[in-house]
């Protein structure tokens, strides 16, 4: 797609550069950065240009020139008054530099284009960097997004961020907005700091611990001890410590940003809008719903919000754990019976593990399949 921009603008030369009658070797050197006689900002917007050239080569030339643009013309570029596209490819280009990030946010005409590319690449610093301009998050709520959904951006720094949309009414699309946003109304923000909080560091050791615990390829948090009862494994009591001191609004966000170990604790949590962030996290697969759904230390909440998603009860293995957890309300329990085999269903109508409701509505199961047959 071509990068547009306002031609006029620019100088004579660079205009003749990018005009329909352009000679090939002269976009070729521009491509390259050679344009004498423009001032840096023009050169860099001519190269920016050429990167959507319709000559293959010289688009590949200027999108490599680009990359690696003489320290020279890109300082001198970032005092400009570039235009927004141009800015916006910069920010694609260098968003990993700080000192680079740091005068684009300065431009004047830097758009939301821009503003998300260095918000979802951003590191910790860049992360502060972006947030601290509250004017342009509220202009462009997808910059708030794009840095609540950054891991490398910190607990406090999210926090922060997600009460100003809060505050403001704004509606952002990430998971579990609902339950964020009453979290936040509910606990005191605090003001901006330069250093880590208690938080940051929490959320630090927790993703550590949680990426271990991943790459052991861990299937759950819990197992059942002797007496019957769910019990946090040995190995991710560390884990399981270290959230328990964060936060609602931090562990709100960790079911989005972190690990699957975080989250199948956080599913299991006391606070219910945690329990219903961790069900609605898109990080969930049907491996993770498997295991959640046998487990009788989550709430009916999760379990009913489980039944009623149509992908999930896709899986005969998910029903059959909802219809055989005793903490599934009946209403929903009761109505995926039909879909079991008659295997299955005569080992519940005769089973001492189930509520007496499900043994019940297995023999009525059998009974209407075998007069079924019979007519």
């Amino acid at each position: 797609m071509p990068i547009s921009i306002d031609l006029e603008k620019l100088a004579a030369p660079a205009q003749r550069l990018l005009g329909p009658g352009a000679p090939p070797p002269a976009k070729m050197m521009a491509a390259s950065g050679i344009v004498p006689g423009l001032r840096p900002g023009d050169v860099v917007t001519v190269i920016a240009v050429l990167t959507e050239d319709a000559d293959a080569k010289v688009a590949q030339k200027a999108r490599e020139t680009f990359g690696k643009l003489p320290p020279p013309i890109l300082t001198g570029a970032l005092g400009a008054d570039l235009e927004p596209a141009v800015i916006a490819l910069l920010a694609d280009g260098y968003a990993s530099n700080p000192d680079v990030v740091e005068k684009l946010l300065r431009m004047p005409r830097i758009g939301g284009d821009a503003l998300a590319i260095l918000a979802e690449r951003a590191d910790e610093k860049i992360g502060e960097i972006v947030a601290t301009n509250e004017a342009r998050l509220l202009e462009h709520p997808v910059v708030i997004e794009k840095l609540y959904l950054n891991k490398r951006v910190r607990m406090s720094t999210a926090d922060r961020i997600l009460e100003l949309a809060v505050r403001n009414g704004l509606e952002l699309s990430i998971p579990a907005f609902k339950e964020a946003a009453a979290a936040i109304k509910n606990e005191l923000i605090p003001e901006a700091s330069p250093e880590p909080t208690f938080e940051d560091k929490l959320a630090e050791q927790a993703d550590k611990i949680g990426s271990l615990l991943d790459q052991e390829n861990l299937e759950d948090t819990h197992e059942v001890n002797d007496e019957g009862e769910e019990a946090v494994k040995e190995k991710v009591l560390p884990l399981y410590a270290l959230i328990a001191e964060m936060g609602v609004s931090q562990k709100i966000r960790l079911t989005t940003v972190g690990t699957s170990a975080a989250l199948m604790l956080l599913v299991r949590d006391k606070n219910r809008l945690v329990q219903m962030a961790a069900i609605q996290s898109p990080k969930l697969n049907e491996n993770d719903v498997a295991r959640i759904s046998t487990s009788r230390q989550v709430s009916e909440d999760v379990l009913r919000h489980i039944a009623q998603n149509r992908e999930w009860t896709r899986s005969y293995q998910v029903k059959f754990n909802l219809i055989t957890n005793p903490r599934t309300p009946f209403t929903f329990s009761s109505r995926l019976i039909s879909h079991l085999r008659d295997g299955d269903l005569r080992n519940l109508a005769r089973s001492k593990n189930v509520p007496a409701s499900i043994q019940q509505a297995a023999r009525h199961q059998l009974q209407r399949k075998q007069t079924g047959k019979k007519d």
